[in-house]
């Protein structure tokens, strides 16, 4: 592997003069373009304290909740939020974006409905994007999308499963769909709403006018727009679809010690559990982005939000006041928000003085412009408009002068009325420095990599370092629209080109689409490609997608999302795929063979020894190798998926590439493809993309995200990380990490069987610890020795999977041998503390391992009724005595949660009753 830029790696200096020279590339000019994207106030308390801080942007999912209730917490402010502005009951804890969030309400109309109504009709006031998404996802799943004006849309032949509006609608005007609704339901209908939050203080909730589904962007909450993301989406919806939700859903449960806790609910209905069967392949969503927009609600409260949303639809009035008075052209009759249509005789004349002011519009077609405001619209840049718009005509007033006259646009009957955000938490926390505490202590209740290694197989938990992290927050990267003119944003174009050329080289590929914005969306995004292949060579029967039964959850699930039928493959008891089953496989599908989906090093922590015989086998029976990047922290450098002969493979730039996890995304997910598959990559119909380098001729699926390149403001991240390292610095890292999960897996097979090794007994980048046989002989679980991690200061690793009873076990290049060590001596230390209870020394069903984890409140509790001290509950290494992190939780009960499913924060009314009985 030998790079033709950045072959020797920049120092960190030199990247960071690299950087500043793309950032002078880009132009940041004043955005009216809207769509779903605005500039927004970030308030420098959140931007430091979680976007920059790796006590927040280095956490892991919270799937261990013992160790996770700061940014749980932080989740269901974010669910509370979504839930008062809807007016529906539960929201998830964040989607990708909008556009995607729709597409999963969509096929949420469609299980509803059972699959037997197979139309989805979709307004034509819904941003494009949007309607792109839709119909990109639709076609895997059967649907025919209709686009309609809303007075056009027909019911009659009894096959629609839903319809998709949007409330404002994307020219800005604001309707009353009470009527509409009831049509809807008359008719079986299921409707979906695409909404503003902002708008939400000031208009009626769409759960008053009786929709079903509610999905958003929640963007304009304090998260800059980054040139299209990353950004937390939303979905919210009635109790009585909740299992058909998808994404990760935050619930309150309670400890072993019976006080209130948190964790991630109804976990059946995900991938990782139900695959194929899965309410969606959503893994990885924007959990850092949804706690940003969390706080803003809590820094600003309701009237905080509700007087920045009266001051960006007083703007948009003055604005409409002031081109009435210019007479030059014609302003929409419709009531609007942030969002003025203007009718006039040249858009594209409009749009290019405006241009020469530094000012963006968005121009709908040759007489339509429409103008969008924001919070940090000034009544100066609506002098500034008025000058655009006045068509050389002297403007003889200012925006002051006539702003008081303003009154305000929204009809009566569709002012909202209904109060929202009462909680405590959105009415305490209205200053810096109030602010700044909540969030820290927050943070102080979660492990994070500021803490010790996070040893999670399949994971990649690496620490970021600071040098990548700093170009995210410099308003030349964080400040431009997606839909800006690609001259505006030529540091940004240039960095795609240089990533999309480094990422084929590491790979072995021709060309990369950087679109998907999370790794399961690069799955989905990589199997549409194949599906778009065969299509295009009559090859429309091919529909089987072969996967091993050890593949990640999210393989059969974007598998079914594409229409494929799939056909499982055993493994030897070696970890490999059976090649004689699979060769069975394929044979036997050889007529209707789509793609193979295997992931190297598997999943199991080897290197597949028939892998190239694999790529063959499925090559010969007319199908394309698809291959899942999870574990590429083993390839690069060493070998890659273009040589070993897959046709198509996604990258987790927040595993490989340093990106961090952020408590449960951002990611991104960008796909590689052979020559042969590069016309058929993602485009967008706003801003046309393609493959990097460009293939020529294009044949695109579709689209697969809201924004042309996904989330790109956290591309230089992965960007400076591997110029920074250089291919021998890559490949040193590949080794690294190799050698260390082999050092951990030689210190510890003396105590805990491996379960799986390759043919020179070694393992790949990470291992599997076998615990099966505890059960039989200690009553322990996997659970019990993960929660017993705790107490020693470490988050366990990933549970029973890809294996039920075990412990897998990546240890990344990251960590020094030191902590390697540490963590091998609790995992040691723990094989004693169940050699106690093997030999009766400690009781089955109360011992320091099933009462793990041990909590402060426990520990100082007056009463002690354990069997064992309280400092050897503490205190089990001798470490922790000068550095302990303490779980602020007992264990968990996941069962009566999901039998008690609570999941906003308590009403006002009873948080008050609570508190007087805890006083009385």
């Amino acid at each position: 592997m030998k790079f033709s830029k950045f072959d020797e790696g920049l120092t960190e200096s030199q990247m960071t003069e690299h950087m500043k020279k793309l950032a002078s590339m880009n132009k940041v000019y004043k955005s009216f373009i809207g769509m779903g994207y605005y500039n927004t106030s970030v308030p420098p308390v959140i931007l430091r304290n979680i976007m920059e801080n790796p006590g927040w942007y280095t956490q892991y999912t919270p799937y261990q909740a013992e160790i996770a209730q700061g940014r749980l917490e932080s989740l269901l402010n974010y669910q509370t939020m979504i839930s008062d502005l809807t007016g529906l009951p539960m929201s998830n804890a964040s989607l990708l974006d909008e556009g995607t969030a729709a597409a999963e309400a969509m096929a949420m109309c469609n299980n509803i409905q059972k699959g037997k109504k197979k139309t989805f009709i979709i307004a034509s006031n819904c941003h494009p994007q949007t309607i792109d998404v839709c119909k990109t996802r639709a076609d895997g799943f059967d649907l025919k999308v209709v686009v309609s004006d809303l007075k056009d849309f027909d019911y009659k032949s009894g096959d629609v499963c839903g319809v998709l509006v949007q409330y404002p609608g994307t020219e800005g005007e604001v309707l009353d769909y009470g009527e509409f609704i009831k049509n809807a339901h008359a008719k079986g209908v299921k409707v979906v709403m695409a909404s503003d939050l902002l708008a939400l203080t000031m208009l009626k909730p769409p759960g008053e006018f009786g929709v079903d589904i509610v999905v958003g962007s929640a963007q304009r909450f304090g998260v800059p727009m980054g040139y299209g993301g990353p950004h937390a989406a939303f979905l919210a919806t009635s109790q009585e679809y909740k299992r058909m939700m998808p994404g990760r859903i935050i619930g309150v449960s309670v400890d072993s010690s019976g006080k209130p806790a948190l964790r991630m609910a109804m976990q059946t209905r995900e991938q990782h559990i139900r695959r194929d069967k899965a309410t969606s392949n959503i893994c990885t969503a924007q959990a850092l982005l949804a706690n940003m927009a969390a706080m803003y609600a809590v820094y600003h409260g309701p009237e905080g939000l509700k007087t920045i949303a009266q001051r960006v639809h007083g703007l948009a009035g003055t604005f409409t006041a002031g081109l009435k008075k210019l007479g030059t052209v014609e302003v929409q009759g419709l009531p609007f928000f942030d969002t003025v249509k203007v009718k006039c005789a040249d858009s594209k004349a409009i749009a290019d003085t405006a241009y020469k002011s530094e000012i963006n519009l968005r121009v709908v077609d040759q007489n339509t412009i429409t103008v969008s405001f924001d919070e940090t619209t000034t009544l100066e840049d609506v002098d500034k408009l008025f000058k655009v718009f006045a068509c050389g005509k002297p403007v003889t007033f200012t925006a002051a002068s006539i702003a008081p006259e303003v009154q305000n646009m929204i009809p009566p009957g569709l002012v909202r009325q209904s109060p929202y955000l009462t909680h405590p938490i959105f009415n305490s926390y209205h200053t810096e420095h109030e602010l700044l505490r909540y969030i820290h202590k927050l943070q102080s209740k979660d492990l994070s990599l500021c803490h010790s290694m996070i040893p999670l197989g399949s994971c990649t938990m690496k620490l970021n370092a600071t040098t990548e992290m700093m170009p995210v927050t410099w308003p030349s990267f964080s400040d431009i629209h997606p839909f800006a003119p690609t001259e505006q944003a030529e540091g940004y174009q240039e960095m795609f080109n240089n990533l999309g050329e480094l990422l084929c080289i590491i790979t072995g590929f021709d060309s990369f689409s950087l679109q998907p914005n999370a790794g399961a969306a690069g799955e989905y995004a990589g199997l549409m490609v194949i599906r778009a292949y065969h299509k295009a060579r009559g090859d429309h029967h091919r529909n089987v997608c072969i996967i091993p039964v050890s593949a990640h959850g999210t393989n059969p699930a974007s598998a079914a999302m594409c229409g494929m039928k799939i056909v499982a493959v055993g493994t030897d008891a070696k970890g490999n795929i059976n090649i004689e089953e699979l060769r069975k496989a394929a044979e036997a599908h050889k007529a209707d063979l789509s793609a193979l989906m295997v992931t190297y090093p598997s999943t199991h922590g080897v290197y597949e020894e028939g892998i190239d015989e694999i790529c063959k086998i499925i090559h010969e029976n007319g199908g394309q190798v698809y291959m899942d990047g999870a574990n590429m922290n083993a390839q690069v450098g060493l070998t890659s998926p273009g040589w070993i002969g897959a046709d198509v493979c996604h990258l987790n730039l927040h595993k490989t590439f340093c990106i961090p996890h952020g408590g449960g995304g951002p990611g991104m997910g960008p796909i590689g493809v052979k020559k042969h598959l590069a016309p058929f990559l993602p485009s967008h119909p706003v801003v046309p993309t393609g493959g990097i380098p460009s293939p020529g001729k294009v044949h695109p699926l579709g689209t697969i995200s809201a924004a042309p390149w996904g989330s790109a403001l956290i591309l230089p991240i992965s960007y400076t990380y591997i110029a920074m390292m250089g291919s021998k610095g890559l490949t040193d890292a590949s080794k690294i990490a190799i050698l260390n999960a082999n050092y951990m897996a030689k210190r510890l097979e003396d105590h805990y069987p491996i379960l799986f090794r390759g043919v020179n007994g070694t393992v790949a980048h990470e291992f599997i610890v076998d615990l099966r046989g505890f059960k039989h002989t200690a009553g322990i679980e996997p659970e019990d020795v993960a929660k017993r991690l705790m107490d020693y200061g470490f988050h366990g690793p990933t549970m029973s999977w890809p294996v039920p009873g075990t412990l897998m076990i990546e240890p990344t290049e990251s960590e020094s041998k030191a902590e390697l060590d540490r963590f091998c001596d609790a995992l040691i230390s723990i094989r004693e503390e169940i050699a106690l209870i093997e030999k009766g020394k400690a009781d089955v069903n109360n011992n320091v391992l099933k009462g793990a984890p041990h909590p402060p409140s426990l520990l100082m509790a007056d009463a002690w009724t354990k069997p064992y001290s309280r400092e050897y509950a503490a205190f089990p290494a001798p470490w922790l005595r000068s550095s302990k992190f303490w779980p602020t939780t007992g264990r968990v009960d996941n069962v009566y949660g999901d039998r008690n499913l609570i999941c906003t924060l308590l009403p006002a009314s009873q948080v008050a009753e609570e508190q007087a009985a805890a006083t009385a």
